[in-house]
């Protein structure tokens, strides 16, 4: 072959490697969209139903313990197009139901027509989070390098989770018990423009299946009886009920205050906690390629404790006026000061999933694909632990002693990035079988 043609050939894949990874960045950032509809949504309905704060968020990771390892499965037989392109249509049904509980009332049957909804976005979000993750970190070549290609994607990600619930603060203003599904009307309507806008685009772009072969590759072991993908999945279980805890009940807690626009004044410390995750995110990927990932997760973990420690013995009288968006129609509030270091821990959070991802993937070699089906098994600790994080500040009255829960999980998080990530079963073999990413 020439060294034209072989050039020619050498810049098709390159194009075809980076058309992969724009779309990946740009399905990272719908992933946060329709998650981050869950909390402030639920806010809606806890206040007709106080058991139901959480709960669409609950249905919403749930879906996550069902459709994991099948998201994974459709990974290796469908390939990262196909499994996407049904992801999408999935999505936008869901947001259709959520947007039907809207013409039903308030009443318990539009709130089981939401929860449906919830469910079914939330098998959506697993599927695409199956194929981001592992494209990213093929893509990157794994390593140093794949961590910086997930926590770029992060960024875009934290930017869709920032919009997320200041909007829906903007369109609810203050909530009462009046307050319906109807209100979000034209946020749920966006949602289900931007998925089917996605789909066709997707429909249109060529993607390589660097994992293609995988459906002909033979599993001797589980991912599972690799120590280090073991302790990650546990990790990975606690991180999502963290990232998605601390904003969340941070929410709920300031929703419930008696001033004029409590909602959106929520909805606003929110978004800055998704504003810390982008800049965090941000940064990550510019130091990713030279600072380790272990490096970064003890650093991160360490403070974030630290962050939340702080907020719980801060005295609750100590307040600050929270930002005004008049823009948005987001007014200033008198809020706690322990808000400010709840949502700075979004800096410390915004690294973890692909720094845990990364670590707990390391020299997996063809188990890789089956792990990222359990890993988004894992996820479903998204809503098991803020609903319970939810059921302490409502049994106890005092939403701030319900992050301790929070301290405990991070301690977690310490332990696995300092020790328990250290891959200790070099002895199973991991042939890849496959062609490497870097090739595409």
């Amino acid at each position: 072959m020439s060294k034209t043609a072989t050039a020619a050939t050498a810049a098709q894949a390159n194009q075809g490697r980076m058309v992969a990874i724009i779309t990946m960045f740009f399905i990272f950032a719908m992933i946060s969209f329709v998650t981050n509809m869950a909390a402030p949504f639920g806010n809606i309905w806890g206040f007709r139903y106080e058991w139901a704060g959480m709960a669409g968020n609950l249905m919403n990771f749930t879906a996550y313990l069902f459709m994991g390892i099948p998201a994974g499965n459709m990974l290796i037989k469908y390939g990262y197009k196909k499994t996407a392109l049904i992801a999408l249509a999935v999505g936008a049904i869901g947001l259709g139901i959520q947007l039907l509980s809207g013409n039903l009332g308030g009443g318990e049957m539009a709130l089981y027509v939401y929860l449906l909804g919830a469910l079914v976005c939330g098998f959506c979000v697993c599927m695409l989070n199956t194929v981001v993750s592992p494209l990213h970190n093929l893509l990157g070549g794994g390593g140093n390098k794949g961590n910086q290609l997930i926590q770029t994607g992060g960024t875009l990600n934290s930017l869709a989770g920032t919009l997320t619930p200041m909007l829906v603060g903007m369109l609810v203003g203050t909530l009462t018990k009046e307050t319906t599904m109807a209100e979000v009307a034209p946020l749920v309507i966006t949602g289900i423009v931007i998925f089917v806008l996605a789909f066709i685009i997707i429909s249109f772009i060529k993607i390589q299946e660097p994992q293609a072969n995988l459906a002909k590759v033979k599993y001797e072991h589980s991912p599972l009886s690799f120590r280090h993908c073991l302790l990650g999945v546990i990790a990975i279980f606690f991180y999502v009920g963290i990232e998605i805890g601390i904003p969340g009940e941070m929410n709920a807690w300031i929703s419930r205050m008696s001033f004029e626009g409590a909602a959106a004044v929520a909805g606003s410390l929110a978004a800055l906690y998704w504003l810390m995750m982008l800049i965090g995110r941000f940064l990550s990927s510019i130091i990713s390629g030279k600072i380790s990932t272990r490096t970064q997760m003890v650093t991160v973990s360490s403070v974030a404790i630290i962050l939340v420690l702080t907020a719980i013995f801060l005295p609750e009288s100590i307040t600050f006026k929270s930002p005004e968006f008049k823009a948005l129609n987001i007014t200033s509030g008198e809020v706690p000061l322990k808000c400010l270091f709840l949502f700075l821990c979004g800096l410390c959070t915004s690294v973890m999933w692909g720094g845990i991802f990364n670590l707990a993937t390391e020299g997996l070699g063809k188990y890789t694909a089956k792990a990222s089906g359990i890993f988004m098994t894992m996820v479903v600790g998204g809503g098991i632990m803020p609903f319970i994080q939810d059921y302490i500040a409502r049994s106890t009255g005092d939403y701030i002693s319900s992050y301790w829960l929070i301290v405990a999980m991070l301690a977690y998080i310490l332990f696995y990035s300092f020790t328990g990530s250290k891959n200790v079963n070099t002895d199973i073999p991991v042939d890849e079988e496959v062609p490497d990413a870097r090739d595409l």
